[in-house]
Order: C-alpha cells, then structure tokens, then sequence
C-alpha cells in the first residue's frame, strides 16, 4: 500500500475511521463529544441540510473569518449555506437578505474588520410579530440551521426564538402562509452560537472573538502615547470600551505597565483621590517622566456614581498640576484588521459550529461554540448565559467581591497581580529599592538562552518584582551562560525594570550557547561565586536543553542541585511541554501583517501567487498557524512529508483557483520543510506552471518575526508566567534548605520546564520530557497543532478530511476556572 502521499493517506484513513453520512438519530450529542483523535468528516456526509449564518449586535473583528468558515465549511459537508444580513433585521425583512453564499463569496474577506454581512439592533425582533416574519422567512427557504455570531443578548434571542419555534410554525400553517408538508420537513430548529464580543464579558469561553484584536489597538495606542507623555512629562487618561467588564481594561493596564486603573467590577474605596494622586506624585519622584491611567467606561466608585476619564484629569490637575490628556479610544478598539488569534479563532469556532448544528438532534439545547485552552469545545448556551448575568446580578448588588470572583479565577490573578506590579518599590520589610538588601539569605538568578523572542522583558519585569516583594535579591545574568562564565552578573533593582513590559528582544542580552557549551565546570564555579540558589531560564529549545544538561550533571557538580525552572520562549514554539510559547504570537502577528501587505501589493495588477517562507527550524507552527490566519492555500512543513506529486497537484489546484476567477495565491513554506523541494524550487515551480495564467513573487520574511513590541497576549503570559516561577522557586527553596542554612536538592521536580498546557500552567521535570523530544530536529515528538492542517486545507479547498474535535462539558465546568484562562 503506498502511503508516500499525504493526500493518499488521508483518504484511507477517511476510509477506515469517518463518520458516514449518518441521520441525526446516530450523531453524538452536542453537549458530549468524544475528545479522541482521528475521528473525521467526510466530504458531503451531509448533504441536503440547509445552514444559515448572520451576525448580530456590536461587531468585532474576527466574525469575517467566522463566517468564512461556516460557509466553507458548510459546502464541504454537502450542505446549502445562507447568509442572513443585517442581523435580525435581515431575517425579520427577509428578501434580498437571504442570500445564498458560494465558496468565492467569502473570498478575501477574513483580514476585514467587522462584518461584511452586515449587522443591526431589531427591535422587532423583540415582539412575536416579528419572529412570525423571520420564521417564514427562514422556511421559505427551508433553512433549519441557524449559526448566531453575537453577544448574549443574541443568543438568547435565538435561543427563545428555537423555543417558540414549534409554535410559530403552527401559526403560519393556521395561517395559510405555509404548508403541513413544509412545516413537517422544517420542525425543528438548531442554534448554535459564537460570542463575538470584544469585552470578553461571556462567561464560558476563553476569549470571545474580537478580544485581542481589541487588546491589540488598546496597547498601540498606549505604546505610542507613551512617547509623546514622555517628551513633555504628562499624564494620559485613557478611556476603553467595557461598559460592564473590566477585562480589557484589566488586561491592557497589566500589559502596558499603567500606573493606575479603573474597572466596574473593582471600584476604588472611599478616599481614592487622595491614593491615586499620591502614587502618581511618588512615581514623578522616582524620576518618572509620564504617568498613564486606564479607565473602563463603565468604571464607577462604591456608592455606584461614574468615574469617568474627564473627572481622572481634572483630580490630577487640580491636586498636582500635572499637564493630563485624555483620550478617548472609542469605536477604534473595534476597528481594523483581526488579529492572527481572532482570525483563527473565528475559523476554528466557524467550522465546529457547522458540524455541531449536523449532529444536533430535537432534543439537543443550543449550544455555544467557546475556546478551552486550544481545544474548540461545545457548552450549553443558556448555562453560560446564566453565568454571564450572575456577575450583573453581584455588581447592582453592590458585591464586588464576588463579581471579581465570578469572572474567574484567571481574572482574579490578573488583578492581584497588577496591584503588585505598579507599586513603587518593594515592601519595605522585604527589600530596598536598589534590590541589594533582601530579607531572605538567598539569591534567585535569571537568565535569557536562545534567539531573542518577544516576552522575554515582560517576564523578567515581572520576575524581579515578585521575587522582591517575597524577600529574594535577583541577579540578572547578562548574555546568557557565555555571560555568566565571564562574571557579567549583577543584582536588578526594581525600578531598572520599570518600562520592560513592552519592550521586545532581550535587555539582559541573550545568546544560544547552552550550559554544556559554555563549559559546565565553569558554570558551576559561577554559580558557587554568585551564591545562586534559585535559578530562572528564559528561552527556547537551548533554555530546555540547558536546564536538562544542568539537572542531568547534579550528581557530578553539585552547585547544580538547586531549583531550577525553564520558560520556553521561542518564536518556533518547538519547545517540549507546552502548547504555546511566549514570542510566537508576536512572530504569528507579524507574519500575517506582512502577507496582508504582500496579497494587497497585488491588487490592480494581474493575477499573482505568493510564495513566502517563514521562520521556525523544523517546527511547522508558524507556517501553519499563519497559513490559517493568512488565507494561504498551503502550507508546507517539514512534519508532514510531501513529493513531487503533491506539489503538482497543489499546481493544479492554484491553477483551477485562478481560472475560476480568485486573483492571488499564497504559499507558505517552513524553513526546513524539505532540504530539496527549497523555497526557491516551488517558486520556480509555480513560476513555471503558470506562464500566462499567473505571476509568482517569493518573499523571504527573514529576522523580522523575531523583532518588534510583544503582543498583548506575549505580555500578559510572561507576567503570569514569570509570577508562577517566583511561587514555584520560593517554595521549592524553603522545602530544601539543610541543617546548615544551604539549598540542596537533586530531585527531578526541582528542574522543570513551566508551560502551558490546554489552559493550565504545568511545571513539568525536563527529564521526563526528555523522552517527548525529538533532538536532532529540535521539535516535541507529539505537537497539538497538527490536528488544525486538514481545516487549513478545507478553507483553501483542497480535497482533504476534517478532524472533529470535542471535549464534554464536565471537563469544562471542572476546569472553567482554571488560572491560565
């Protein structure tokens, strides 16, 4: 049997282990789905259904790459798609806003912000009258399937609109405005919902689409204020949206390093004024030249009365005659282009809502499509409605308390930890300001390993401040173990890491020499010198590798037999033991920044196909995730082996795509994906295939992945992260000190890898992932994304197989609350 071609082993396998095109009577329940890998859809399993999509409410980016994959996910499976357009409003007029898609008529629109189908507030939706109407409409056309893109409001709706659904039928038969035979064929409704908010306000999902988008323009236009506050020593007041949750306001504040923040959920006490202009004064003090303020327009003090970014400025000129702006963010937070994360989020929701709404019986309730770690999951629609409006319910009831702990533990731990990291200098009892004098005996040590990787400044800010707080002088190793061999070795005040939060690369200098290659009885002497006795690595496959190297030699040097953690940071997120590693947002962000500028170069010329290589070593992440986020066609990566016969059938596909009238292609190729098929080969391959029909165009994007400003998702991992490595060291610390005061410990759990997996921290023994690593080509044996390539091929229209994913609902309420949401 030849399985040398990835298409042929897929359609074996599609073969042996799809689902048939089954009736609903033999589909899963929509609240329980088997988490198991390689259980798939066959192309057109379930033709003759209809589905139709609309967006609803407030819009936010990222609903574009939602609908996108509705629709082309829909056809895949054999079904009719629908848009809906203006929301409610198209449904309840019906008409010209039904309108059936196609797979070209999603083309090109998932870099879009907003909604290209329109969205709109109906009031008479609101009245039966008006349901009657959308009914009608929606039988006309025998759709009964419906996918809601909104926040909760819309989906109650819908919810209530399935409810009376049986009942509406009935009145328009009565009625004589449909027929029984219609009304048999049409008799229940599917809902199935995605949260597109960029509040993040809905409970039981990790991020609503349109959140980091929205984080995204949030912390833009702080970084860039920042300059100007500086030049003339101002202070800014800056307003974002979040009427009725702080999150954005929380997450932005944490993320740019703000001196002070306003949040609904967390009104100041009485006598706030006088704190804040204290603090700000303190900071000014410090030799401070800016301050910045983030309130949440829905910000308000402990008697319920507004605290608005008007009345922040007037406090701070009034009582410290300090020049202060404010500025207004408004609709710009829901503007522009999606982010890398929306855009796939959006399609990952979008496909797994269309295969929900097939395997939905009558009985099956609404269901919310929502993000759990990196797993899609379903979660009933209602339950988390309810959970939504219990925090409303503790905010008018005037307990802030349980509305902050109602959203969460991770928002809990976003806000005790940014009470922690604005403040001016350690408590007194436990450090001085230069970092020098501690309270505790012992020393934590930080280090970067590795290509330079947005991040690594968000974790060391937040390292220092948390370990000083605790007692412990940190010392900063500069230019990694090639460094600390040469003494280059000194203790970080608090303050020298005041502005580190949004600054890329590596400020303590950073290089890929490993603890082995720097000599590891030099190392041990410095470690001896230096009096480490807790020890923090930040970097990618040479930080993990060094860590093992150090844990594999104790019972040789024992300087080595100290705490010691691993935070992988690394562009490529090749690193064992975690899903995600800091930098690879920031690298994924600019990627599809870039191949948004390389498609729009092409538009008014003729047709075009891209071919752009990226960054990664062998690991097929980036290619991958950017593949997904950019709309690429394929994606080649050194994981799933390709020849000459998928390359000319990947030829002949591009070439169908652009006589069918599409005019750009992007390919996207690893680094390392085949040292013979090389990036300038497929170039010239395209080249070649498709003189007059298209152009080809190569881009290598080169060292600018690694570069610029982390992400808000990079920032605002490092600082959790980098919180949990302070505990995790502190603790291991106490536990291990002998009789005569020194730290001594060589267990395999004092030397660990902290990362990310699903959605919870996971410290993990490095020699036990040993056994997970691949080290020749410096990737994890097992990697979670692999299972997103066959919808990465669905959206670009190959011939491929769809896994299905799913987790039951017990799993998700058992870790609903887990602290890396």
């Amino acid at each position: 049997m030849d399985l040398s071609s990835p298409k042929k082993r897929r359609r074996q396998e599609s073969e042996q282990n799809s689902v048939p095109s089954l009736g609903r009577k033999h589909t899963l329940s929509s609240m329980t789905l088997p988490g198991k890998e390689g259980l798939f859809v066959e192309k057109g399993c379930w033709s003759g259904n209809s589905i139709a999509v609309f967006t609803s409410g407030g819009d936010s980016q990222g609903m574009n790459a939602a609908v996108r994959a509705v629709v082309r996910m829909g056809i895949y499976v054999g079904c009719r798609v629908y848009f809906i357009r203006e929301g409610y409003q198209g449904m309840v007029d019906g008409g010209v806003n039904i309108e059936e898609a196609t797979w070209a008529s999603v083309s090109g629109i998932m870099q879009k912000g907003g909604t290209t189908i329109g969205s709109a507030r109906c009031r008479d939706f609101r009245e039966r009258e008006g349901r009657l109407k959308a009914a009608l409409h929606l039988v006309e056309h025998e759709i009964t399937n419906l996918v809601v893109i909104g926040g909760d409001g819309s989906l109650t709706g819908a919810n209530l609109f399935r409810q009376e659904w049986s009942s509406l039928l009935e009145e328009l038969v009565k009625n004589g405005r449909i027929s029984q035979d219609i009304a048999d064929r049409c008799q229940h409704l599917h809902i199935v919902g995605m949260v597109g908010s960029i509040d993040n306000d809905f409970c039981g999902t990790d991020m609503t689409i349109g959140t980091d988008s929205a984080l995204h323009r949030i912390i833009e236009a702080v970084d860039a204020i920042r300059t100007t506050a500086q030049s003339h020593q101002r202070a800014f007041v800056l307003e974002v949206m979040g009427r009725h949750c702080g999150y954005l306001a929380l997450v932005s504040a944490l993320a740019s390093g703000a001196s002070w923040m306003f949040i609904p959920e967390a009104p100041p006490e009485a006598g706030w004024e006088e704190k804040m202009c204290h603090h700000l004064s303190q900071e000014r003090n410090f030799g401070q030249r800016l301050n910045i303020i983030i309130v949440a327009e829905g910000a308000m003090d402990r008697d319920r009365k507004p605290i608005s970014a008007e009345k922040v400025k007037n406090i701070i000129v009034e009582r410290l005659s300090i020049d202060t702006r404010v500025t207004i963010l408004g609709h710009v937070q829901r503007g522009g282009s999606p982010s890398a994360f929306d855009r796939i989020l959006g399609t990952r929701m979008g496909a797994e809502s269309v295969l929900a709404l097939m395997e939905a019986k009558p009985e099956t309730p609404a269901c919310v499509i929502s993000l759990d770690g990196n797993q899609a999951v379903r979660v009933p629609l209602m339950q988390c409605v309810e959970k939504t409006k219990s925090v409303q319910h503790a905010m008018q009831s005037l307990d802030f308390e349980e509305a902050v702990k109602q959203r969460g533990r991770s928002f809990v731990s976003n806000f005790q930890t940014y009470k922690t990291l604005r403040k001016l200098k350690p408590p007194t009892s436990a450090c001085d300001t230069s970092g020098t004098h501690c309270q505790q005996p012992y020393n934590l040590a930080m280090m970067n390993v590795g290509a330079p990787a947005a991040g690594m400044n968000s974790v060391m800010r937040a390292f220092v401040r948390m370990a000083q707080t605790e007692g412990y002088i940190v010392l900063g190793i500069h230019d990694g173990f090639d460094g600390l061999v040469k003494g280059n070795v000194n203790p970080i005040s608090w303050m020298e890491v005041h502005n580190w939060v949004g600054q890329g690369g590596s400020n303590l200098g950073t290089k890929r020499v490993t603890a082995t290659q720097a000599g590891l009885d030099k190392v041990a002497n410095q470690f001896k010198k230096f009096n480490i006795h807790g020890l923090l690595l930040i970097g990618g496959f040479e930080a993990y590798k060094s860590v093992l190297e150090l844990a594999e030699k104790r019972e040789t040097f024992p300087e080595f037999c100290i705490p010691m953690v691993a935070i992988p940071c690394t562009i490529s997120n090749n690193v064992p033991g975690t899903d995600f590693s800091l930098g690879c947002d920031t690298s994924l962000n600019e990627i599809t920044d870039i191949c948004d500028r390389i498609k729009q170069s092409a538009t008014g010329t003729k047709r075009r196909v891209f071919v752009v290589e990226t960054m990664g070593g062998y690991c097929g992440y980036l290619a991958t995730m950017s593949g997904l986020a950019g709309g690429a066609d394929q994606a080649y990566i050194f994981e799933e082996k390709f020849g000459i016969k998928d390359l000319q059938e990947d030829v002949a596909h591009m070439t169908a795509k652009i006589e069918d009238g599409v005019q750009r292609g992007l390919v996207i190729r690893n680094e390392h994906a085949n040292s013979n098929y090389t990036t300038d080969f497929i170039y010239q391959l395209f080249c070649e295939e498709g003189k007059g029909l298209f152009s080809c165009r190569k881009n290598v994007l080169g060292h600018m992945q690694q570069g610029g400003a982390p992400s808000p998702f990079d920032r605002n991992l490092g600082t959790k992260l980098a919180t949990k490595a302070v505990v995790h060291l502190v603790k291991q610390i106490h536990e291990n000190i002998r009789a005569n005061g020194t730290v001594y410990t060589n267990e395999a759990d004092t030397a660990t890898l902290l990362g990310v997996v699903r959605r919870v921290s996971k410290f993990t023994p490095v020699q036990e992932l040993a056994k997970e690593t691949d080290f020749e080509h410096r990737i994890p044996k097992e990697e979670w994304w692999l299972k997103l390539r066959p919808l990465l091929r669905i959206m670009s229209k190959h011939e491929s197989v769809y896994e299905m994913q799913g987790i039951s609902v017990e799993d998700i309420e058992k870790d609903y609350d887990s602290d890396m949401g």
